[in-house]
């Protein structure tokens, strides 16, 4: 078959084209698809216009159109939709139900109703978007919250299929109206993993070859900066020789505060903020931690999320320690590839990292078994062939006679 995924956004600097789409789409053209990415670059708009191939997929950055965000969103959507068609695919997946790639999805679904012979629409949603999810972390204009939250409704019970990428989505779409045989749990997966050099990484930002190091690789807004910092203080308190290797860029200055808070904590010199890292980086800053800690707030977003992140950490083998919330207790067999605590209990989760440090031989099976479990359970091979069944299931169906 021939499939188009549209891209919520550009390759570089945002995660979700690299993180999933890209190995979605690697596997399934491994299956004998073609697989084209339709892309909208107002995050590279250095790329605007350009062809390029990234592991194998064809990725095509549409031309960029006006600056201002209301007279380029139809410009953009229009532009995608073409560029979609222009490859006369037998189906169209969008990834994620909002912005410019869900306009030009509606714009496919508009064809279709008024008799015009377009591709089947699938969906692809890895976050809730709407009312209590990712609308609430972002500085949006209440347009736009109604907007997106609206895309994010119409469009679920339009598409012929929709993938859900963590148990928690599963549920509401399922509240949306669409019956579980027009849904397929699709989560982030993995590939082989990729060893780093840990020691370098050490050396490079003065932390001992022997010293315990806890890991936290983040982007901060997931959880609440004061459990934060609460969790180091104890940590630092129970395992004095400890570092904390912190890789990752918060949204408003996180990693400042966290600095701050250290310094008048005590544990400024344990701390080395790296922020954030190139991608060819990630194993070596990964291989250099002993423990990672995951705090992950019970919210609708981290309940409805399926964290890349964590996906990295445990197939370059660190033992997790993480919340008992949403996906991360799908990723976690608890007890034997890492260690789930209550979300609310801060000193379970601390209490739990200060004896994993001090024991190699715990960190080395929890590690092991969390890659493992992992690769047995989660890999981009199996996704690809459970996702061409779905396809194949669905394509005879049109969006409106489920």
């Amino acid at each position: 078959m021939k499939i188009v995924f549209l891209a919520p956004f550009g390759i570089r600097p945002k995660g979700t084209v690299l993180a999933r789409m890209v190995p979605i789409a690697a596997e399934l053209q491994a299956l004998g698809h073609e697989v084209v990415i339709v892309a909208p670059p107002y995050t590279n708009p250095e790329d605007s216009g350009r062809v390029e191939v990234v592991r194998g997929v064809r990725l095509v950055n549409v031309t960029l159109g006006p600056r201002h965000k209301v007279l380029a969103a139809p410009v953009l959507a229009w532009r995608m939709l073409r560029a979609a068609l222009s490859e006369k695919p037998d189906l169209v997946h969008l990834f994620k139900p909002k912005g410019y790639g869900g306009l030009a999805a509606m714009l496919l679904v508009m064809l279709q109703r008024v008799g015009i012979r377009v591709p089947a629409l699938f969906l692809d949603t890895d976050d809730w978007e709407g009312k209590g999810g990712m609308n609430d972390l972002h500085d949006y204009s209440g347009a736009e919250k109604r907007f997106y939250a609206f895309q994010e409704q119409w469009l679920t019970r339009q598409a012929a299929g929709v993938t859900v990428a963590s148990r928690g989505l599963q549920h509401l779409v399922e509240g949306l109206g669409v019956a579980p045989s027009g849904m397929l749990y699709l989560p982030n997966c993995v590939a082989a993993p990729t060893p780093g050099d840990g020691g370098r990484v050490r050396a490079q930002h003065g932390i001992a070859a022997d010293a315990p190091v806890v890991l936290l690789y983040t982007r901060f807004f997931e959880f609440c900066q004061e459990k934060l910092h609460y969790l180091f203080a104890q940590i630092h308190r129970q395992v004095p020789q400890v570092r904390f290797l912190v890789v990752g860029k918060g949204r408003r200055g996180e990693e400042e505060l966290l600095q701050k808070v250290a310094a008048d904590s005590g544990f400024a010199a344990a701390l080395v903020v790296a922020g954030w890292v190139e991608p060819a980086s990630i194993p070596d800053y990964l291989a250099a931690g002993d423990v990672a800690i995951y705090p992950f707030d019970d919210t609708l977003v981290n309940r409805t999320k399926c964290p890349a992140k964590l996906t990295e950490i445990l197939l370059a083998g660190r033992a997790v320690v993480a919340d008992r919330v949403g996906q991360l207790a799908e990723y976690i067999d608890d007890g034997r590839s890492g260690l789930l605590c209550d979300p609310d209990d801060w000193d379970q989760m601390a209490g739990r990292v200060a004896e994993l440090l001090n024991s190699g031989q715990r960190q080395r099976q929890l590690g092991g078994a969390g890659m493992n479990y992992l690769l047995d359970n989660f890999n981009w091979k199996g996704a690809a062939v459970s996702l061409d069944q779905f396809y194949r299931q669905r394509l005879p169906l049109s969006a409106g006679s489920r």
